[in-house]
């Protein structure tokens, strides 16, 4: 087993920024459970500064796996706060970015400069499983219906496929230097994923057949993705200038399984949305700096302001870019400019 750290985080480190009633225990919601949020944000600081956290999964037990992009580090920490244990990855600046629920128990992740799938298991064992093409650059990963992680290549122009033993296959997309940012696991089995330096979004089956489907707009710079509880695939398009691109985003997009494109604008006119996840309502939130976003059905948009200096990214209330069955009454959200995990509590 790896070295760990091992951190008591209590009531101390929680604070409750907005509201004075206390937060409700986490659980798992009914199937069709939809709840509201008052703003009300609870947060937990971690112990090391500038850790970086990225992005969050929630475990069976409600428990919180997440990365540390900044630290080289896999974190666990218990709902309400406490229990934190920090893993240290083997190799240095591996720099850890996406992390998902695989379906052989285990938490697997993306290591974005490291160019290698980790996988790390409930008791704290890493392994980790090199990626054929070199400096790839693989960000997100999901879970897909025939029960393999599926990840993205960013600057490997492809998709990867990684089996429970650590066998990994690679599959081309089309488009040349289409730059893969982000993948889900659609209604339809196959997996999502957009293509941010092509403005377009590509479909995947599980034998490796690739469809395209362009965006309205050349320069939209699609990225994040996940399936929404209404059955299409919902994404956010980046603003301003990101890996050497400039594009006229800040919108978040929704696509049907055939391929009808509908892009909605966020009000707020500066920064760039980051994540995007299913909440605790069953409507589609982003992050964006320091705000979170709600994108109803329709596409009326509601941003709920965070505390000064936050800098939000991945967020989840569990669904973890798959289809979302499974929701708790939390939304996650990792804050890399607070250091922290807070959610935003739902009633």
């Amino acid at each position: 087993m790896p070295a760990l750290l091992r951190s008591s985080l209590g009531a101390a480190a929680l604070v409750t920024l907005t509201g004075a009633a206390s937060a409700a225990e986490q659980r798992w919601l009914v199937p069709d459970e939809r709840l509201t949020t008052d703003g009300e944000i609870v947060e937990h600081a971690l112990p090391h500064p500038g850790s970086g956290p990225t992005t969050i999964a929630l475990a069976p037990d409600g428990s919180l796996w997440f990365t540390e992009g900044s630290g080289n580090r896999i974190g666990h920490m218990n709902p309400d706060g406490g229990g934190l244990v920090e893993y240290p990855l083997p190799s240095p600046d591996s720099s850890p970015r996406i992390i998902a629920l695989g379906a052989d128990g285990n938490i697997w992740f993306s290591e974005h400069t490291g160019n290698r799938i980790g996988r790390i298991t409930p008791r704290g064992e890493l392994a980790e499983f090199p990626i054929p093409t070199p400096n790839s650059q693989p960000r997100a990963i999901a879970l897909g219906a025939d029960g393999n992680i599926w990840f993205g290549m960013f600057a490997g122009g492809k998709i990867g496929r990684v089996k429970q033993n650590g066998e990994i296959t690679e599959f081309a997309i089309p488009t040349p230097n289409s730059g893969p940012r982000a993948l889900a696991a659609g209604p339809d089995g196959n997996i999502w994923f957009s293509e941010y330096r092509a403005s377009r979004i590509g479909r995947i089956t599980s034998t490796g057949v690739v469809t395209e489907f362009p965006l309205p707009r050349p320069n939209s710079g699609p990225a994040d993705i996940t399936t929404g509880a209404d059955g299409n695939l919902w994404f956010i398009e980046l603003a301003g200038g990101v890996d050497g691109l400039t594009t006229d985003g800040n919108r978040v997009g929704r696509i049907t399984p055939r391929g009808a494109v509908t892009e909605f604008q966020i009000p707020s006119p500066t920064g760039s949305p980051t994540n995007v996840a299913v909440g605790p309502d069953r409507n589609v939130w982003y992050t964006k700096g320091a705000t979170l976003g709600r994108v109803a059905r329709d596409g009326v948009i509601t941003e709920f302001p965070l505390s000064a200096g936050a800098r939000a990214v991945g967020l989840t209330a569990g669904s973890d870019r798959q289809p979302p069955a499974r929701l708790a009454n939390r939304l996650w959200f990792a804050d890399g400019g607070g250091n922290k995990l807070s959610y935003l509590v739902f009633r």
